[in-house]
């Protein structure tokens, strides 16, 4: 080979090694770190997205409609509530049992119409106002959509709008909250605050998490300051849920309030960097969740005795198949348990699908029935080998607004009532 040939070859040798070394001024966004999200799925996806994907088109979709309407809202802080919770600091997250009611009508002298009774299933439209419920439900659900539009378009608007939610929310010294649930799910004149109230933030707070690492992936507006101070705020947070009486209470609870508590504690270990806590955490919901809440059959005894039954057994689902998401990132396969009877989460998962499919009816009592409500937790059992839930997929009810789960795929409650 002639000296010009070698140097030729060398060059081209170069030029090739500088292709794969330097990163493409058109590379999309990095795998995040989520906590319940599979970021190197998310990342395939928004490579799929890129290639122009027929299937993902019409998700993505549905997912910018809903954060476009998210730009023109917020940001919201539990600073701006009539009146401060109990203990008298506006920055405490202030939330209402959803299912007592007043017994008399409210009075100078009595101005909650006080003592109240609960009526279960049976929501206080008085939860929705004067406390802060639903407004963080409003920074969850806006954070999470933004980051996740942010993500597959790089529309910077997304981005922006998504941090300065969080950082009004949580960071903002004005404005922030403070790391507790001191006074969630009060009832007038009785408690100031109850443990059951936890579950206002572990039934969605780790789709925040995961908007934070999604973020955190590159997104404009939030920077490496916004990423310490939230990483303190969790890690504050993560310390009052293992040690609080609050927290402690919670955490014993046997329906879904346990199983969310878990799947929060577990989300928030693994954000903040404690995944030995985090692996402990889905480790130990086998025997101390599974083989106790989930019967031989797959049902849920105890959230069958309730008066939404199908609501809550579709609700403790989606935090099972969550805490099941995180056991994946720390080499836990939760969906593989069995317990002594053969209980285990595919058999929690497949009692549902008759009713799930339109195959049958739902022979339990239910207020206020969506068949709908079934559809993420089918999804994920799907996507985790359950062959009759893959068969089940196509005979899924879509939610309102339209199926995302091949944008976001981890269980969220798709129906309208909670607590």
């Amino acid at each position: 080979m002639s000296g010009r040939s070698r140097a030729a070859v060398l060059l081209a040798a170069v030029v090739s090694l500088g292709a794969v070394l330097v990163p493409s001024a058109q590379a999309g966004p990095k795998a995040p770190d989520t906590a319940v999200l599979d970021g190197v799925r998310l990342q395939q996806t928004k490579a799929r997205l890129d290639r122009g994907d027929p299937q993902l088109r019409r998700a993505v979709e549905d997912l910018t409609a809903r954060a476009d309407n998210w730009l023109s809202q917020g940001p919201w802080t539990v600073t701006d509530k009539p009146r401060p919770a109990p203990g008298g600091d506006v920055h405490d997250y202030l939330s209402q049992a959803p299912y007592w009611w007043p017994t008399t009508t409210p009075t100078a002298d009595n101005p909650w119409g006080c003592p109240y009774v609960q009526r279960d299933g049976q929501r206080n439209p008085e939860v929705d106002s004067g406390t802060d419920r639903q407004d963080v439900e409003h920074v969850f659900d806006s954070t999470y959509e933004l980051s996740l539009a942010w993500y597959y378009t790089g529309r910077k608007a997304y981005a922006e709008k998504a941090a300065k939610i969080l950082r009004t929310w949580f960071l903002d010294p004005a404005t922030r909250m403070n790391p507790n649930l001191n006074h969630a799910q009060f009832i007038p004149c009785k408690y100031d605050g109850r443990p059951i109230g936890i579950i206002d933030f572990s039934q969605s707070y780790t789709s925040v998490l995961d908007a934070q690492a999604i973020l955190a992936a590159g997104a404009p507006g939030w920077s490496a300051e916004d990423r310490t101070a939230m990483g303190k705020w969790n890690a504050h947070f993560l310390g009052w849920l293992k040690n609080s009486d609050f927290g402690k209470e919670e955490g014993a609870a046997a329906n879904n309030h346990g199983t969310f508590y878990d799947m929060q504690l577990a989300a928030l270990a693994y954000a903040t960097g404690d995944r030995a806590l985090a692996r402990r955490t889905v480790l130990d919901a086998r025997t101390k969740r599974v083989d106790p809440q989930i019967a031989a059959d797959g049902s849920q005894p105890q959230e069958l005795a309730r008066t939404r039954s199908w609501h809550y057994s579709t609700f403790d689902l989606v935090a099972y198949t969550r805490l099941a998401a995180i056991g994946r990132h720390v080499g836990v396969n939760l969906w593989a348990y069995q317990g002594p009877d053969g209980q285990g989460l595919f058999k929690a998962v497949d009692f549902l699908l008759p009713a799930a499919t339109g195959a049958a009816a739902w022979s339990y009592p239910e207020l206020e029935f969506h068949r709908f409500a079934a559809s993420d937790v089918v999804h994920a059992a799907a996507d985790a080998g359950d062959k009759a839930a893959r068969q089940a997929v196509p005979k899924l009810e879509a939610p309102p607004g339209g199926d995302l789960w091949a944008l976001r795929p981890a269980a969220e409650q798709l129906d309208s009532i909670a607590g």
